[in-house]
């Protein structure tokens, strides 16, 4: 059947006028009489009769529009109603795309927050960068990235969630500052240890040396951050990282945070989603958390 007809059935039982039933609709009167037509074929049943008070319903359209009426005020509520995510009931696994290091600094605390939260959902990490980022939202295999973006796609929302820089960490039971302050001569006094993206013992820091005639030891090189920070617990040696970084390594392994003392850069880190799920409220509620986490974090509250 023809759902439409069951709108015009509808408006034949309020209005009783094949001619005010067709106004409601929007159609013409010819046409609306051809979907009547259609009607009492398809129920086998004259469903309305003209009297001179007006087209009458049959016994059988009575009981048809029992359960019409009911079935055509849900489906209007349906889609009148706003999606809604009740946290503490939902169950559901979301994908959240980020590199290693912006894991340490954000997945513990969100982790957290979310059991005691919705105990129904799941987090799933997979590594994403301002290279794939993009690509795997659009490919469905993330639903949100949190990265550095040189550029976002008009289809994809973006929105700020804090700015880093590079900073060096240190253990202090090995190297001792005066008064926590690194100075440059400092700095070149120990060796240090490197994550490098490219696999090489040369970074960033190391070009900002030679700008201004200075050259570092690097003892040491990775692709990730798990490993430096076990590396300067256990001898003299420093390691720059960015910000988010060693404020996650400060907390947990008791390592000390100094200032460069050279210049650095400051970069924004934003988290991303495809335009298309705007509409989706359990990732709206996804998207305030992270927010809400690094609002408090730069505040200073717990």
């Amino acid at each position: 059947m023809d759902l439409n007809l069951l709108l015009v059935f509808h408006a034949l039982m309020k209005e009783r006028s094949v001619t005010r039933a067709a106004e409601k609709l929007f159609v013409g009167q010819p046409a609306l009489s051809g979907a009547l037509k259609r009607l009492r074929a398809a129920f086998e049943d004259e469903l309305f009769v003209r009297t001179p008070h007006g087209m009458a319903p049959t016994p059988r359209a009575i009981e048809l529009a029992g359960t019409i009426d009911p079935l055509l005020a849900s489906l209007q509520q349906a889609l009148q109603r706003k999606p809604r995510f009740e946290p503490a009931t939902a169950e559901r696994v979301f994908r959240i795309g980020l590199s290693d290091a912006l894991e340490v600094a954000l997945l513990p605390k969100l982790v957290q927050r979310i059991a005691a939260a919705a105990p129904g959902i799941k987090l799933i990490s997979s590594f994403t960068d301002r290279t794939s980022a993009a690509h795997m939202l659009d490919g469905g295999e993330i639903d949100l990235a949190v990265a550095v973006f040189d550029e976002v796609p008009s289809w994809h929302r973006c929105r700020p969630l804090f700015d880093w820089t590079f900073v060096c960490v240190y253990d202090p039971r090995h190297i001792a500052l005066a008064d926590g302050r690194l100075t440059l001569e400092d700095y070149l006094a120990y060796p240090h240890v490197l994550t490098s993206f490219s696999g090489e013992l040369h970074g960033f820091i190391d070009e900002q040396l030679e700008k201004i005639g200075h050259k570092r030891q690097v003892l040491f090189a990775s692709r990730n951050f798990a490993t430096n920070p076990l590396i300067i617990l256990q001898m003299a040696a420093f390691t720059t990282v960015p910000s988010f970084v060693a404020d996650a390594w400060a907390q947990t392994l008791q390592l000390a945070v100094a200032s460069l003392p050279i210049e650095s850069l400051t970069t924004q880190v934003c988290q991303a989603w495809t335009a298309v799920n705007d509409a989706d409220a359990g990732l709206a509620w996804l998207i305030s958390q992270v927010e809400d986490l690094f609002a408090k974090a730069e505040s200073g509250a717990a």
